[in-house]
């Protein structure tokens, strides 16, 4: 592999950041404007499934796609999906069909592109990265992706009082235009081996493949097992913190403005040690301290403090996020054939796309009954003892060197 990786993945950042940042800004307005609409956990609840149930089905499907076909082609369908689906909603917006179950809607049209490129996205990387370089380019991708998410709240609340929501809107929608563009004519990726050579298997023989190629490695599955807990207990302080912050500290788009930009500092920085400082030897240590972060936390999230120790916080939670989302999935583009990496990732995304939502089924709800504080406290502490029993496993230990 000669230097044309350097390109390729400058180039692959490059149209991946524009078009996430056109999708963060309409993430941004929407969650914003429901929390400030509403004010409810159940409305924040129906959201948040609208955005992950397609996801849930999409995944395994998506996953067999991913290895089956193009990568590179997957990835611009599914931009240009999500994008005509968004002006859609721009346009009903601008008509004054400005009704939140319209944004419930697209929010689930926006969740199967989604759904569809996740596992493509993560199984390309490697046809064009060297393995050495994997976690290097898997760092500054999660850097440069918490730069947009600094920046994208901060325009997406100064746009929000000088325009009309559905401006956000367009705007995603031409940035998802660029990123089609530059992929399209500049990104040169060959097709990987099973995508030249597709037997005449179905699709469910090659789920059924995967699902196999789960049970006879298992590292996978403890793997797997272990996003499934973990992904449920973190569904309150993903997404219940707007939220707990509008409550607790007053209904002002600064202060949910604040909270994420703090958490994309954080992120910054955690993406900036993945990249550039050794960390444990064995990466399912890394990974441990990451969910021990986030446990110690979401707990301390759960007392009574003033707001600038809550953004303290919240920063600090954001350092541990690339440290455990990079190094999982370099643990899985190094360990797991190229073959099967689009099933994997889709496999992944499935649970995490279930996981949350249901966990939100069951918080979301709870927090119009308890306080959003005691929930924290709850689920910190769960996810403390969750990162002691993933640095136990002698399995994934074994895999991590």
């Amino acid at each position: 592999m000669n230097n044309s990786w350097i390109k390729n993945t400058a180039l692959f950042l490059g149209s991946q950041t524009i078009s996430q940042f056109g999708s963060s800004l309409v993430q941004y307005a929407i969650m914003w404007h429901i929390t400030l609409e509403t004010k409810s956990g159940i409305m924040m609840t129906i959201s948040i499934i609208s955005g992950f149930l397609p996801t849930f089905f999409l995944s395994p499907f998506a996953g067999v796609w991913a290895d089956r076909f193009n990568r590179k082609k997957i990835i611009i369908l599914s931009d240009s999906f999500t994008a005509f689906a968004t002006l859609i909603l721009a346009i009903l917006f601008l008509l004054g069909h400005n009704y939140i179950w319209l944004l419930f809607v697209v929010s689930a049209i926006r969740s199967v592109g989604t759904g569809i490129q996740n596992p493509a996205v993560g199984a390309i990387i490697p046809q064009f990265v060297p393995q050495d370089k994997l976690t290097k380019v898997n760092g500054i991708s999660s850097s440069i992706n918490s730069a947009v998410m600094l920046m994208s709240p901060m325009l997406s609340a100064f746009l929000l009082t000088i325009a009309s929501i559905e401006a956000i809107f367009f705007i995603d929608v031409f940035t998802a235009l660029i990123a089609v563009f530059v992929f399209l004519f500049f990104i040169k990726v060959p097709s990987h081996a099973k995508a030249l050579n597709r037997s005449a298997t179905s699709y469910f023989a090659d789920m059924k493949d995967g699902i196999r190629y789960i049970r006879t490695h298992k590292y996978i599955k403890h793997f797997i097992i272990f996003c499934i807990f973990f992904y449920f207990l973190i569904a309150p302080v993903s997404f219940l913190t707007p939220l707990q912050v509008t409550r607790n500290f007053g209904a002002d788009v600064w202060r949910l403005t604040a909270i994420e930009i703090a958490f994309s500092i954080g992120m910054i920085v955690g993406g900036l040690m993945v990249s550039y400082i050794k960390g444990f030897k064995n990466k399912i240590n890394t990974m441990a301290f990451a969910c021990s972060i986030t446990g110690i936390t979401t707990f301390f999230l759960g007392f009574d403090i003033f707001f600038w120790l809550y953004l303290s916080i919240i920063l600090i939670m954001g350092i541990a996020v690339p440290l455990f989302h990079t190094t999982s999935n370099v643990l899985i583009q190094e360990k797991v054939e190229e073959e099967f990496l689009g099933r994997i990732f889709g496999i992944l995304a499935m649970i995490g796309s279930s996981m949350v939502p249901f966990g939100m089924l069951v918080f979301g709800p709870l927090a119009d009954i308890v306080s959003i504080d005691i929930i924290l406290l709850f689920t910190g502490a769960i996810l403390c003892i969750l990162s002691f029993a993933l640095s136990k496993d002698k399995v994934l230990l074994s895999h991590g060197k």
